[in-house]
């Protein structure tokens, strides 16, 4: 029984590789928006304001999606480190001893993304309170997120559990 549930790891292999794939394809998709956003504008002509902020809200969602691809190749990495291979070669910010690591890399992800998105929205607000509404629900959700973050921080000192990295 030892040795099978031993093994039994590896069925995250599956789940490290459909992460992987589906940041990949995340990263491909996301290069050929980026030109087909940077080669329409040439094509186009248009230099009007309309233009312009139709340009930079295609922009942001590009690098959303590129933030998204980003956290599929986190949570790969993170399933092989964690329960295949903790040996692999990694910068130190993303080097992942325990699931709280794979946590905390997603949640800085996250972050980023919720910001990305807000001003996604705040280059196409026509004025009104949607906008604050929505960005407090924003707010609200990173707050959430810090906080949880700092727990986590703060159970370490209180145990003393500090990784050596971070001594």
């Amino acid at each position: 029984m030892k040795r099978i549930l031993a093994s039994s790891r590896y069925f995250f292999v599956i789940a490290v590789i459909c992460s992987f794939v589906l940041s990949v394809t995340l990263f491909i998709q996301s290069a050929i928006l980026t030109f087909q956003l940077v080669v329409q504008p040439i094509f186009d002509a248009d230099l009007e304001m309309k233009a312009a902020k139709e340009f930079a809200v295609g922009a942001i969602e590009v690098i959303d999606f590129f933030l998204l691809a980003t956290v599929f190749y986190i949570v790969a990495l993170g399933l092989y480190s964690l329960f295949i291979d903790d040996d692999l070669p990694m910068p130190a910010w993303l080097i992942i001893h325990d699931f709280d690591d794979v946590k905390g890399s997603l949640i800085g992800v996250i972050v980023v993304a919720l910001g990305v998105f807000f001003l996604g929205h705040v280059v196409v607000w026509k004025g009104g309170n949607d906008l604050f509404f929505f960005g407090t629900a924003v707010a609200l959700v990173i707050l959430a997120l810090s906080y949880f973050v700092s727990l986590k921080k703060k159970k370490d000192v209180a145990t003393n559990t500090h990784k050596p990295e971070e001594q």
